[in-house]
């Protein structure tokens, strides 16, 4: 796991699948609720990774993700059963931690220290043409975030390089997001979501101030969905003082 304190206040982790309680495939750190683990082994993992972060479980949000682009904003962790299918969540509630789940998807951590308001996206390839990442900062903006203070870091995903997809596939990514359109290492269609999510956070005056450059897929210390199909799930937390 790594974090990161900003002078501000500011909080940033990433997990990596390490330090955990989850047999084989989702071994060990497994923070995903629906990928088929252990509940109890899930529960635990939560547990562990929010105390070496100086969290309690319960202080910690998580979503429903379905590759959408709804926004909730929220005060307080979900009750139980409640949880909606959104893809971003935002916060005014300091010490509240928001939480993505991502295994190849890119995860989007947003902070706004002056207004007391963070944000957090799961970017995945539907999301980011679906416009997940803009409506999130939108609505730190209805809670007074100012896109010029906003600092935003993105976590391990799959580079550009790796993520190969039909040309006619990249051409529909591209033709909402051009600077999503990408090229493999052996010269065939790729989408880099990446670079998708830094173009749509720059037309919005929000400027990237951290990112990741591990790629899942190349990095046994990270669980990989296209590498390994059945698989545990990264997270990626944000949180203000």
């Amino acid at each position: 796991m790594s974090s990161e304190q900003h002078a501000s206040g500011a909080h940033f982790a990433f997990t990596d699948r390490w330090g955990g309680v989850s047999a084989a495939p989702f071994d060990e750190l497994n923070l995903g609720g629906a990928v088929g683990d252990d509940p109890a082994a899930v529960r635990a993992n939560r547990e562990r990774a929010a105390a070496s972060l100086g969290l309690a479980a319960a202080d910690v949000v998580w979503m429903n993700q379905v590759h959408g682009r709804d926004v909730a904003v929220v005060d307080g962790p979900w009750r139980s059963g409640e949880v909606p299918a959104v893809d971003g969540v935002v916060t005014a509630r300091r010490g509240l931690a928001l939480a993505v789940l991502t295994a190849d998807c890119t995860p989007v951590l947003l902070a706004d220290p002056v207004a007391g308001v963070v944000g957090a996206a799961h970017a995945g390839r539907p999301g980011l043409v679906a416009g997940v990442v803009p409506a999130t900062v939108e609505m730190m903006i209805t809670l007074g975030a100012d896109p010029a203070r906003i600092l935003a870091r993105t976590g391990p995903a799959v580079c550009g390089q790796c993520y190969e997809v039909p040309e006619q596939m990249r051409a529909e990514v591209a033709a909402a997001v051009p600077e999503a359109w990408a090229t493999t290492r052996q010269g065939t269609p790729a989408v880099d979501v990446a670079a998708g999510v830094r173009a749509q956070l720059a037309r919005l005056g929000v400027m990237m101030s951290g990112q990741s450059h591990i790629c899942t897929l190349e990095s046994a210390d990270h669980f990989s969905y296209r590498r390994e199909r059945t698989t545990g799930r990264l997270a990626s937390y944000v949180w203000l003082d």
